[in-house]
């Protein structure tokens, strides 16, 4: 199992395969990323890599940041993640990745925040369907029953209602490769991904 990276989002765009047909895509720049920590059984209890992305000066940094960051280099970050690794050891302090580890056609998996909308219906939050609109229903939008009345008296935890809609963790799995810049950094991947411009995505290989 090998480690991923972390990039923005710039938009989504199509573009067109030799026989004509339209792809829809989302564009992708990758930030400078770098490994600050290896992690391995004997001293955390798990294998994995820990990848810093996004530049920060250290003197923004605190104390403990500075003092972690400067155990694999001099530069400091704004954000740190972890991938899962079966050798962890074939890292190095410091090493750059970049998008060469990846290749054409390869599945990821993509994880971000999806767009928050605010506090929505259960329409449109959970795709309920609506009362009648005519003959003098007054029940257009509202959930109706949420429970029995005196047993068991209460609102059983985890009923569909209406509440916050998006703006939650979400991950999009087998997303396809279709093209890399590596001089611009950029990757270019199959499908919509989670949340909107500039919005830091999470892109590790399905595997």
């Amino acid at each position: 199992m090998s480690i991923g990276l972390f990039g923005k989002k710039l938009g989504m765009t199509r573009i067109f395969t030799d026989d004509g047909i339209s792809i829809p895509v989302t564009f992708v720049k990758v930030e400078t990323c770098q490994v600050s920590q290896i992690k391995t059984i004997d001293t955390d209890g798990y294998n994995a890599v820990q990848v810093s992305y996004i530049e920060q000066p250290l003197h923004k940094l605190t104390k403990p940041q500075t003092g972690h960051f400067k155990k694999s280099g001099t530069k400091g970050f704004r954000y740190s993640g972890e991938f899962l690794s079966t050798d962890p050891n074939q890292y190095k302090l410091g090493q750059t990745v970049g998008t060469d580890i990846f290749s054409f056609g390869q599945k990821v998996n993509i994880t971000g925040r999806s767009i928050g909308k605010g506090f929505s219906g259960n329409q449109k939050r959970h795709n309920f369907s609506r009362g009648p609109m005519t003959h003098g229903s007054k029940n257009h939008r509202l959930p109706g029953s949420i429970g029995a009345g005196s047993t068991p008296g209460r609102v059983y935890p985890g009923k569909k209602m209406a509440g916050q809609l998006g703006n939650k963790k979400v991950t999009i799995t087998n997303s396809e490769v279709v093209f890399i810049s590596q001089p611009e950094n950029i990757i270019v991947l199959k499908g919509s991904l989670p949340g909107k411009k500039e919005n830091i995505l999470r892109i590790a290989p399905n595997e």
